[in-house]
Parts: C-alpha cells; sequence; structure tokens
C-alpha cells in the first residue's frame, strides 16, 4: 500500500484523504486547527509524537556514551541534556518564528515569536513537535565531536544550528505551513515528509565542518593510530532500539493529525531499518568474517534516516529498498571519513548526512508520481537535488567559517592534558569509579610506585578490574623482588669474580716472588761456580752452593706441581694411583722434609703414630702414595710457618670409633679468626697476619691439600682460635681402609679427635 493522504510538513499543498475530515487540504485543516477548530485528538497525536521524538535524547546520549571511553560518558550525556535545554530556549525566543512565521519572499519567516497562551492548542503542540525536531538537529554534532571539544564551544555550535541554520533551512523547506509564504524550495517543489534532509542532513552537515575544524582525537591517526573502541556497546544498542521507537513520532507524528497514513508510515518506519541492518550485517560477515554489532547499529539508524523523507510516499517492499541502500551510502561514507582521516567519533556524518542525502534523493526514484504536484519523476528528482545542494552549500560553509573563525579566537578542542584525562573530569570535575581507577592506574605507571594496590569497589565492573590489577601487581611485586635477588647474586657474584681476580693477581705477585728467589740463588750460585770465584770447584764453598742450587730447584718443582695439582683437580682430570700405603711411614717421611724448617724456627715437632706391632696398630690405606704425602707436607709446612719460636707442631694417625682412619696435624701458632678460616681455603688468597713479614707463600697448600683430601672422599676439618693454634683432621673413609685378616679391627683415638675449642670451617 501507499500512503497518499498525509503530505506531512513537505506537502501542505498536496490533497489528502483523511478518514475523519473526508477530501481537504492540509493547509485548509492546518488553517482550522490555528484557528481554534482543530480536534483535541489531532493535538493529542502530536504531543505523543513529540514525547516519542523528545525520548531520541535519550536514545541519543545512549548512543554516543556506549561508543566512546569511559572517561567522557558523563560529558557527552551531559550536552544531550544541555543542547535541548538551549534549543527550547531559542527556538522558543526567535527560532520558530524565523522557521514557521510569515515568509519574507520565501527565505525567512518573521512572526509568532514566543508563542504563548493566545496561540491555539494545536500550534502549542505543533511548537513542541517542531522544538523537539531542532533538538534532534543539534543534538547530531554531539556524537562526532565527542572526546575532544570544549563544553562552551559546543555550546556555540548548538546555538548555532538552533537559532540559525536550522529555522532558516527549515523555512525553505517546510515554511508556509502555519502562516503566509511558503519557502522557496518547497515552492521548488522539494519534498522532505519528516527530516532526511532539513533534520539530518542539516545536523550531519554541520557536524562535518566541526570535525574538521577541531580535528580527530589523539591517537586515532598517524604511525601509531588505531581505531578507539567505546566502552560500552550493550548500552548503544539500548540507545539504537529507544531511537527507532522514537522514530514512530518522529514519522508518524509529520502527519500533523491521526490520520489512517499512519499505519502505512509505522510498516515503513520498521521497513527501512530492517533493510539496513540486514544489509549491513551481511556486509561486515562477509568483509570481516562476523557480524560486526557496531557496522549493524549504523545500518539500522541509516535505514531510519533514508526512509524519513519518503515514508509517506514509498511502498513496503521500496522501503525496505530505501532502507537497505541507506545502510550501503552510510558503510561507504564511513570508508570515505576512515580514508581521509576524519574522525567521526560516533558515525554520525555517515548516518545522518550520507543517508539522508540519499533518503531525499530516493524520494524521486521510489515514491509515488502522484504525490509529487504534478512533477515527473526527473524533474522530482531536480527538485530533490537542488534542495540537497543548498543544505550542504548553506549549512555547511556557514558553520565550517563560524567556528574556524571562533576557534582561531578562543580553541574549541579542549587541551591535550584535558582530553588524555577525560571530559568527565576535565570539563565537569566528574568521576566515575572506572575513571578514578583508570586516573590511579596512571599514577602508578608515571610514578613508577607499585608498592601498593588500587582500592577495590566492590559490586562493579570498575572493581572487578580493580582486584585482577591488584593480582597483577602482587604478581609483579613478587617477580621484581625475584628480579632484585637475582640482580643481587650477579652483584655478588661480580664482587667475588673480581675478588677472584685480585687474589690471582696477589697470587701472580706472590708467585713471581716465590720464583724469583730460587732462579736468582740458582742463577747466582751456578754463576759463581762456573767462574770458579772461589778457587777450584772441589772447595767446599761450591758443595754448599750446589746444596742450595738442588733446594732452590726443589721448592721450583714444589710450587709447579701444586699449580698443575690443583688445576687437574679443578678440571676433574686429576687421576689417583691408589695402592695400599703404611700410613706411620708416610708421617715419617713427611717429617723428615719439614724438621729442618721445624728446626730453624726453633720449633717443638712431634708425631705421635701407633706402632706396627701396637694393639691399635693402624690398618693400611688404599690411596694415592704422591697425594697423600702432599697433603701431610702441605698441613705440616703451614703449621711450621705460622708457629712462633719455641712452639710445638704435632702430628697425630689413629683409628676412629667408626673405623676411619683420622691423620690430625695441630699447633700452638697464632690462630685464626673465622675469616681467615675461609680466606685460608680460598686458592690463591693469602691469610692477612703478621706470618706474612717472614713467610711467604702462593696461597695453595691448604686449598690444595683439601681437595685431595677430598678426592679421596675423606673430610678435612679445620678449627682454630686466635692466640691458641690451629688444628687440621683429615678422615679417611670406610672403603679406603684395607681389611685386616685378622678378626675385628681394634679403635683408638689420637690428639685429632677433640679438636680445640674455637672457630672451624670445613
Amino acid at each position: 500500500m501507499r500512503c497518499r493522504s498525509g503530505a506531512g510538513l513537505g506537502g501542505a499543498v498536496r490533497e489528502s484523504r483523511s478518514l475523519r475530515f473526508g477530501v481537504t487540504t492540509k493547509v485548509e485543516r492546518v488553517g482550522a486547527a490555528i484557528h481554534g477548530e482543530g480536534d483535541l485528538v489531532d493535538v493529542l497525536w502530536l504531543i505523543v509524537s513529540a514525547v516519542l521524538v523528545l525520548m531520541m535524547q535519550g536514545g541519543f546520549a545512549c548512543l554516543e556514551s556506549g561508543l566512546v571511553r569511559a572517561k567522557n560518558t558523563i560529558n557527552v550525556v551531559v550536552k544531550n541534556v544541555v543542547d535541548i535545554s538551549l534549543t527550547g530556549l531559542l527556538f522558543w525566543l526567535f527560532g520558530f518564528a524565523l522557521m514557521f512565521g510569515p515568509s519574507l519572499a520565501g527565505w525567512i519567516g518573521f512572526g509568532g515569536f514566543m508563542p504563548g497562551e493566545d496561540a491555539s492548542a494545536w500550534l502549542l503542540a505543533f511548537f513542541l513537535f517542531q522544538l523537539v525536531f531542532c533538538g534532534t538537529a543539534v543534538t547530531i554534532v554531539s556524537g562526532a565531536v565527542a572526546e575532544r571539544m570544549r563544553f562552551d564551544g559546543y555550546l556555540i555550535v548548538a546555538a548555532l544550528v538552533a537559532g540559525l541554520i536550522y529555522p532558516l533551512y527549515g523555512h525553505w523547506a517546510w515554511g508556509g505551513l502555519v502562516a503566509e509564504g511558503r519557502g522557496w524550495l518547497a515552492e521548488a517543489g522539494f519534498i522532505d515528509f519528516a527530516g532526511s534532509t532539513v533534520v539530518h542532513s542539516i545536523g550531519g552537515w554541520v557536524a562535518l565542518a566541526a570535525v574538521l575544524v577541531i580535528g580527530p582525537r589523539l591517537g586515532r591517526y598517524g604511525p601509531d593510530g588505531r581505531p578507539i573502541e567505546g566502552h560500552n556497546l550493550p548500552l548503544s544498542m539500548l540507545g539504537v532500539l529507544l531511537l527507532w521507537v522514537g522514530w514512530f513520532g518522529f514519522n508518524g507524528g509529520s502527519t500533523l493529525a491521526l490520520d489512517p497514513s499512519i499505519a502505512g508510515i509505522a510498516v515503513n518506519t520498521v521497513l527501512g531499518p530492517v533493510g539496513g541492518c540486514l544489509l549491513a550485517m551481511a556486509w561486515s560477515w562477509r568483509r570481516r568474517g562476523r557480524p560486526d554489532v557496531r557496522t549493524m547499529m549504523d545500518g539500522i539508524l541509516a535505514g531510519l534516516v533514508a526512509i524519513t523523507a519518503g515514508a509517506h510516499t514509498f511502498a513496503p517492499a521500496s522501503a525496505l529498498l530505501v532502507g537497505a541502500l541507506g545502510g550501503a551510502a552510510c558503510i561507504a561514507a564511513a570508508g570515505l571519513l576512515e580514508r581521509l582521516r576524519i574522525d567521526d567519533a560516533v558515525n554520525a556524518v555517515p548516518v545522518h548526512l550520507a543517508a539522508g542525502v540519499w533518503g531525499t534523493l530516493a524520494v524521486a526514484l521510489f515514491g509515488d508520481v502522484a504525490d509529487f504536484a504534478g512533477a515527473t519523476r526527473f524533474e522530482q528528482l531536480g527538485s530533490q537535488l537542488l534542495g540537497v545542494v543548498v543544505a550542504g552549500a548553506f549549512a555547511f560553509t556557514l558553520a565550517f567559517a563560524v567556528l574556524r573563525t571562533i576557534d582561531r579566537v578562543r580553541p574549541l578542542r579542549v587541551s591535550r592534558q584535558d582530553e588524555l584525562t577525560g571530559l568527565n573530569v576535565a570539563e565537569h570535575g566528574a568521576s566515575s569509579t572506572l575513571t578514578t581507577l583508570l586516573a590511579q592506574m596512571h599514577r602508578q605507571s608515571t610514578s613508577g610506585d607499585f608498592a601498593r594496590n588500587v582500592p577495590v569497589d566492590e559490586g562493579s565492573e570498575a572493581g572487578e578490574i580493580a582486584a585482577q590489577y591488584n593480582l597483577v601487581l602482587e604478581k609483579f611485586r613478587m617477580e621484581t623482588a625475584k628480579r632484585e635477588q637475582a640482580v643481587r647474586a650477579v652483584h655478588k657474584a661480580k664482587e667475588q669474580a673480581e675478588s677472584a681476580n685480585a687474589a690471582k693477581s696477589n697470587f701472580l705477585a706472590s708467585m713471581s716472588h716465590e720464583l724469583r728467589t730460587p732462579l736468582n740463588a740458582v742463577i747466582g750460585f751456578s754463576e759463581v761456580m762456573r767462574e770458579q770465584t772461589f778457587g777450584p770447584l772441589g772447595s767446599q764453598r761450591y758443595r754448599d752452593y750446589v746444596g742450595d742450587i738442588h733446594g732452590s730447584a726443589k721448592h721450583l718443582l714444589s710450587l709447579i706441581n701444586d699449580l698443575l695439582d690443583l688445576s687437574k683437580i679443578e678440571a676433574n682430570k686429576y687421576q689417583l694411583c691408589e695402592e695400599e700405603l703404611d700410613v706411620g711411614e708416610t708421617v715419617e717421611t713427611a717429617l723428615r722434609l719439614v724438621r729442618p724448617l721445624a728446626e730453624r724456627k726453633g720449633l717443638t715437632l712431634t708425631a705421635r703414630v701407633p706402632d706396627r706391632d701396637d694393639a691399635f696398630a693402624l690398618p693400611l690405606l688404599l690411596a694415592d702414595e704422591r697425594a697423600l704425602h702432599q697433603i701431610l707436607l702441605n698441613l705440616l709446612s703451614n703449621a711450621c710457618k705460622f708457629t712462633d719460636t719455641g712452639g710445638d707442631v704435632l702430628v697425630s694417625a689413629c683409628r676412629e670409633p667408626d673405623g676411619r682412619v683420622a691423620i690430625a696435624v695441630q699447633d700452638s701458632g697464632i690462630g685464626m679468626s673465622r675469616a681467615q678460616i675461609r680466606q685460608a681455603l680460598e686458592p690463591f688468597v693469602q691469610v692477612d697476619s703478621r706470618t706474612r713479614r717472614t713467610d711467604q707463600g702462593t696461597g695453595l697448600g691448604l686449598p690444595l691439600a683439601r681437595s685431595l683430601a677430598e678426592l679421596h672422599g675423606g673430610s678435612f676439618v679445620m678449627t682454630s682460635e686466635v692466640g691458641y693454634g690451629t688444628e687440621i683432621v683429615v678422615r679417611f673413609p670406610l672403603h679406603r681402609i684395607v681389611p685386616n685378616t685378622g678378626g675385628d679391627l681394634p679403635t683408638g683415638s689420637g690428639s685429632g679427635d677433640k679438636p680445640a675449642d674455637g672457630a672451624s670451617a670445613a
């Protein structure tokens, strides 16, 4: 069916058919209503329609606040409330008069300012209906400039649209309905039933001018540019549904009376967005592999905008097609804005401008020719195209010029910091749990202080985010502590490495001294002998020199052997040549080598080892003879070196109660502290003590002895006390003991069984 009885604001001169009034013209009906002869049912219908359109403000508020970030939601909602308030004032003061007052040559109305008690009920209802239409045109701009326009700047835009642009263009298209004289576009045959161009395209053109003046949001374009996602799509979808419901008042109320044509208009108001939604869904599904929610919302709104211009004249099938193509126009326009890097936060320009232009032109392509007041389809297309071009030239040019001029005097855009903070706080001092949480997270990220958790608002989404964020903080602190511990370990290892390097440097210095002295002796004595300085070689002095040369050479060999042995042990390449050894004989051999040193220092050197025929005789030991000899020699030499003149050095060997063989070396020397014991057991480290005045060493004696003992599977225990001497006990494990075929092994104890009190170390 076609809805041919309600011409709406854009068809006031066309014949209309009404169940209640019979065959009459809309002008005659409006005239009767203005003079108080209108039916109160029509008044009620206009008021109900106006309330439905006013509800669209709530729809816009939900739609836009859901499509922006949480930090800007309050600002968006407040703008939707304030712009209808400002619009109400300006439209009542003079906007309605400029739009619907007696026409001055079809260009501007003049009359009917501040309608009040002297106006008829129908005229007041009509004023209310047109006021909310004006508010719709204004609020379209709100979404496009969201998240970066100053609030006072937006008020300027709202005043410009409500007080000048919308009333003037509205007079050209709809003027003459309630007063003498028609607008010049209406005279030219332009048809816009409920405002695809008058309301939506006008709002879209102004929105385009505004976004061009203020520019895109931070982070939207550029090298690191990205799409900015809204924080609540379900809220936006609710807004779309509220707009859809309100649109029944938008289109249905444009009959200006309770008319049978409303049924067909309502059907078209459903089919148009249905076509837009399904096309958008199919396109996004094919293009992106999923039905995109944002695209479908745009498709619904674009279908509604497109159907608005011809809702009274489209057949249902045509309405479905026009709505679908409106969705296509919106998608194409959104892609064009993206390529041109024009940032429209809610796609207001594609929805209202692109779909509005298409819907206005579609009147000529799909509308009933009978509604064209005698014009052909092609002639009507020219009239529609004229209205579209004039709307763009007038609204965009004027808005861009005014806003650009104001922007140069006082920037319409908020500061960078305010945009980053969010307009809820920057413009209104308002906040929410989410924005508060984001602010706290931002402070932590900038200060680097993650020691405290953020407060948790129980029961809210922001609270759930805060709780999860606190878990991340706790994990971060744990990982940071681990890393700090690892760093400390690295620093400690570095210090140890530096200490080792220093020890090696000291070792090299000491070793140079150790090697230089015997080498100089060898060279000097051999030179004297070569020159026969003291006569023939048979001299006793030469024989003494030969002895010195021999001793120096043996000392050099010992140093070299120590180095080689330690390096082999550290490289796990030291091979033990195991054989059955008599511990007593090995001790005696070591004593013979050390006794000259003890005699030179005036020390008493004593051995306490059970004889072979003693009841407590030691069993044979399965060991490397050279290694065991080296252990004893190093321990005895070290004891003599650190014992003052007149002191005692005791070496003992015994079988312990658990069956192990223990060899102990005890002295009455200067002793060592715990720290010095640790130093003495480190390779190449010399203990800092007064003995270094007369006894220099390589720092390898004790470390090498301990390594050789451990290589046999034995233990090395060192106890010492400053001023009282030192005792070192080497114990060989049971598997090193050669079994005694004589039966039970006798056991005993020696001096090494009870270490002296004081410091101890391995």
